[in-house]
């Protein structure tokens, strides 16, 4: 079958892109729905939903789609490990990871053991001075100090060494984690995590969760067995879904995909982080001046990065003291403290930004940059900044005054940069490394950076080409400037939330008229766009201003233009004004 005709019929616009429909599928193409309906399922089929699935698709709930938590392996061990520890009055101590999907799961965990009674402490490694992952060091310490049990959260499922330690000096230790895991297997008393290679197909489909939601599933099992086990005759037992803003921003913001389970999570998470019933993340949202009730572009943008500067260039354990606070002062506090951190983080990766696309150079399967001295803090921002603007992974590495490296890597879609971190690691090329699908860290020699870079080149290669072999910009919906109304934001946004695995619709609209176009705050050009039937609204193409698309665009006045991006309520104007985040457009005129 021929492909359809591209979008406007563009197929070579300003960025080189053909304008495709998403899916190949233009809407209206066989759909059962009428109205609003009709556009939502529209959305849900290009995304992966069945039609059987479309009513719980649009009102997400932890009913329709949370699964029983005993599906994954070692569930019910650690259920009854925590139940054993809370029945001891044990000392249990959260070990988490310093990124925000470490931060919340630890919050998970520590809020729901401390309601039930529990005594619980936690522990957050020093990203420059430990790194990823339980340290044998860290872990002998707890015990010495006292600990009875300790969970990993969001990592362990790599931490042979540390686990062997903390077994040979009798401490207890839970992995909840949900990074590649390897045949073998460290040892633990439970390691769940869906994405163990002897993982049951029912449980394995939830591979996509981040640890905070195993986290949270970890809760339901062990709220399960408690309940089962008469422990909350005397004692209140906890509400389970006053976690679940936190488990919203972990997901997020760890950029995991939304679909499936993780859609109810964030759905849910919203409504609950709306009531501001968590201390801590009422006082983050004052800190980044959030008055309005949070979208999901909030938590990975606005909320995510205050909690995760803590990790990358302050004090580790910032974000799980503000989540897990019941002290308004000391909620405030720690969020302006994180905000403060939050811009000192920005200008680090700035620099190592302007570093490291000065340093980058074409590669056919990932990109891998180097340099002395960049903070190891921020280098997976920059690998992300690199994968947006060369549209392959990339990786970026950080050497170390003892000749070692720490590296982060990003990735594009249909491209497993976990597995091929795992694979160098197999072939004795790194030091450490792991991760998922779109993102992984690893530790290098200095002296063995170029001979990862081949190999992962070597590696890599088919995968991006297969990946980025047409390189088209899928569109949802086509209207003309008018369509650019407050009802259509209003249509689109119940098809939410967005974010990966669960695009936001990209709108294409035109003809318009470039009637005022200008550079404003870091580098983003602002265009004023008029059609002849009268429509009119705001484009912001952020970080185009020195871009080949954004010089053309501003000497492209009084041309006949169309343009593609997402379309939103215009925060700054308020009532129904839209404006559309411009990712492409092209010239109307065909020249």
């Amino acid at each position: 079958m021929d492909s359809p005709r591209p979008v406007f019929g563009i197929s070579t616009s300003l960025t080189g892109q053909r304008w495709a429909w998403r899916g190949g599928l233009p809407p209206g193409n066989g759909l059962d729905g009428r109205g609003d309906d009709e556009l939502l399922h529209h959305l849900f089929r290009t995304r992966g939903g069945e039609p059987p699935d479309f009513a719980r698709l649009k009102a997400p709930t932890l009913r329709d789609w949370l699964p029983d938590p005993s599906i994954f392996a070692d569930m019910d061990r650690a259920a009854e490990r925590l139940a054993e520890a809370l029945a001891r009055d044990e000392m249990i101590v959260v070990y988490g990871d310093y990124d925000v999907d470490g931060a919340t799961s630890a919050a998970v965990l520590i809020r729901y053991l401390r309601s039930c009674g529990g005594k619980v402490g936690h522990y957050i490694p020093d990203r420059l001075l430990e790194g990823y992952g339980p340290s044998a060091e860290a872990l002998v310490a707890l015990k010495q100090a006292g600990a009875d049990l300790v969970v990993t959260v969001d990592c362990g499922t790599q931490g042979f060494a540390a686990l062997e330690a903390a077994r040979a000096a009798g401490l207890d230790v839970i992995v909840v984690d949900h990074h590649k895991a390897s045949t073998a297997l460290p040892p633990a008393v439970a390691l769940v995590n869906p994405n163990r290679l002897d993982e049951a197909a029912d449980a394995a489909q939830f591979g996509h969760l981040a640890a905070v939601g195993m986290a949270f599933l970890l809760a339901v099992a062990l709220n399960r067995l408690l309940r089962a086990k008469g422990w909350f005759v005397h004692r209140d037992e906890p509400n389970l879904m006053a976690l679940i803003d936190l488990v919203a921003l972990g997901t997020v913001a760890d950029v995991a995909a939304l679909r499936g389970l993780n859609r109810a999570f964030v759905t849910q998470g919203l409504k609950v982080m709306a009531r501001r019933e968590n201390i801590g993340m009422a006082a983050l949202a004052d800190a980044a001046r959030l008055n309005r009730a949070p979208v999901a572009r909030d938590l990975g943008f606005a909320l995510g990065p205050r909690v995760n500067a803590g990790g990358r260039v302050g004090q580790a354990d910032l974000g799980v003291r503000l989540l897990t606070t019941h002290d308004a002062a000391e909620a405030a506090e720690i969020a302006a403290r994180l905000g403060q951190l939050n811009q000192e983080r920005r200008a680090i990766e700035q620099a190592v930004t302007d570093a490291a696309l000065a340093t980058a150079t074409p590669a056919p399967g990932c990109t891998l940059v180097a340099g002395q001295g960049w903070h190891p803090g921020v280098i997976g921002i920059v690998a992300s900044r690199l994968k947006e603007r060369l549209g392959r992974p990339a990786i970026v590495i950080a050497i170390q005054e003892d000749g070692t490296a720490k590296g982060s890597g990003r990735s594009i879609t249909g491209v497993d940069l976990g597995a091929a971190v795992l694979a160098a690691a197999d072939h004795g090329l790194l030091i450490a490394g792991g991760g998922h699908a779109m993102a992984a860290g690893l530790t290098v020699a200095a002296d063995r950076i170029g001979a990862l870079d081949e190999f992962l080149n070597d590696r890599m290669a088919a995968a991006v080409a297969a990946a980025t072999a047409e390189r088209s910009l899928s569109i949802d919906v086509a209207v003309a400037p008018r369509g650019l109304n407050a009802g259509l934001v209003d249509v689109l946004e119940t098809a939410g939330p967005y974010g990966q695995g669960w695009p936001a619709p990209r709108v294409a609209a035109g003809p318009f008229q470039i009637v005022d176009s200008r550079i404003v705050g870091d580098n983003h050009l602002r265009l004023q766009l008029a059609g002849a039937d009268g429509g009119r609204i705001k484009a912001m193409a952020w970080r185009q201003g020195d871009s080949e698309m954004g010089a053309l665009l501003q000497g492209a006045r009084g041309r006949p233009i169309h343009v593609a991006g997402r379309v939103k309520r215009d925060d700054w104007t308020g009532g129904n004004a839209v404006e559309l985040e411009l990712d492409d457009a092209a010239f109307a005129d065909g020249r």
